[in-house]
């Protein structure tokens, strides 16, 4: 379980407005950082046109490098850290240009500068 691989991942049960279901996730964690069985993912979700309009939502495409079957975002600003018991098999993987767009993202979300 790497940093930039798709992982389907159970992410019931949830409150309010987190996102829900068993759905594709990028890892999105350091593979350097931590001992614990966790990992920090963004819940991947089905592209809406109107997301080109917020910074968060990130376009990946089906194919076979990320497992993906149709045109989906991923959602950075519904990261959490979740438990490695919660994945239940590997997808796929995004490339390097997909994570530095992903990680932009999160830096916004959070206000980060980079």
């Amino acid at each position: 379980m790497k940093r930039r691989e798709i992982w389907l991942i159970n992410l019931d049960p949830t409150i309010g407005a987190e996102i829900k279901k068993t759905r594709p996730a990028v890892i999105i964690s350091s593979n350097d950082l931590g001992t614990l069985p966790l990992r920090i993912i963004a819940p991947i979700t089905e592209w809406k046109p109107h997301y080109t309009q917020v910074p968060w939502m990130v376009k990946i495409l089906p194919n076979q490098n990320t497992g993906i079957t149709k045109i989906s975002a991923i959602d950075l600003f519904q990261i959490r850290s979740v438990s490695t018991n919660r994945f239940i098999r590997q997808l796929g993987i995004i490339d390097e240009k997909t994570l530095k767009l992903t990680l932009n993202a999160v830096a916004e979300v959070l206000e980060i500068s980079i």
